[in-house]
């Protein structure tokens, strides 16, 4: 079993489309899908709005697999360290066979710290750029006070309950990630762009929003996860 994807989504197919990064996503099943808590800081919205569901993750077949890795991850630790290291070493072969750099986001439809897991996937592959998004406070205090890998990237997720540490995140000028029905030029007075032109956190703006649209169950959401308007 596979544990990494190459051009798995829309946006990701975008960021690869003869760029100057090749990505690789790896896709769990999210929050307790699995019977194991990949996001602890999961709220109602987002487990609700989580694209488990979106595109391809709506079949059956692509979330069995998900779950099939999430419980090799808790089941089996050491056969997916050895699987995720030869995959890794492999992509980084071939994307130096592509001249391009390689990105790599371990948290697709997960919240882990994944340097306390497996540190010697920072270590042993200082070229690659890691990135994701978290919604763990303490998590992203690390990064921004500079005690993360340094090939490891982080955007503070925002949630219908988290908007003032988002605040916090994006006053000390790094990225907030938001969905939006519609996505604004400016929200709460901060600046907007939109996030879906590419998967490249790590090139965003700083100090500013990554505007998500709305996608998949996310699209009916009620809780406020989802923002509508703009105030």
């Amino acid at each position: 079993m596979s544990l990494l994807s190459i051009n798995a989504d829309a946006k990701t197919i975008k960021s690869n489309a003869g760029g100057e990064y090749l990505t690789a996503i790896l896709y769990l099943a999210p929050a307790k899908t699995s019977g194991y808590q990949v996001c602890p800081s999961a709220t109602e919205g987002c487990k609700a709005s989580c694209l488990f569901t979106a595109g391809r993750g709506n079949m059956n077949s692509v979330q069995e697999a998900r779950t099939n890795k999430t419980l090799m991850l808790f089941e089996k630790k050491e056969t997916f360290r050895a699987t995720l290291y030869k995959e890794f070493t492999s992509f980084s072969k071939k994307c130096k066979a592509l001249d391009v750099k390689p990105a790599v986001r371990l948290n697709g439809t997960s919240d882990i710290y994944w340097p306390d897991k497996f540190p010697e996937l920072f270590t042993d592959f200082p070229t690659f750029v890691q990135y994701g998004y978290t919604k763990e406070e303490k998590v992203m205090c690390k990064f921004m006070e500079g005690k993360c890998p340094p090939n490891y990237y982080l955007t503070f997720s925002r949630s219908e309950s988290n908007w003032d540490f988002c605040k916090e995140v994006l006053d000390a000028n790094f990225t907030v990630a938001a969905v939006f029905e519609k996505v604004p030029k400016k929200y709460k007075g901060y600046k907007v762009f939109d996030a879906d032109e590419t998967d490249l956190r790590f090139l965003d703006p700083k100090g500013q929003i990554a505007g998500l649209k709305a996608k998949g169950k996310a699209k009916k959401d009620n809780t406020g996860f989802v923002i509508r308007g703009t105030n």
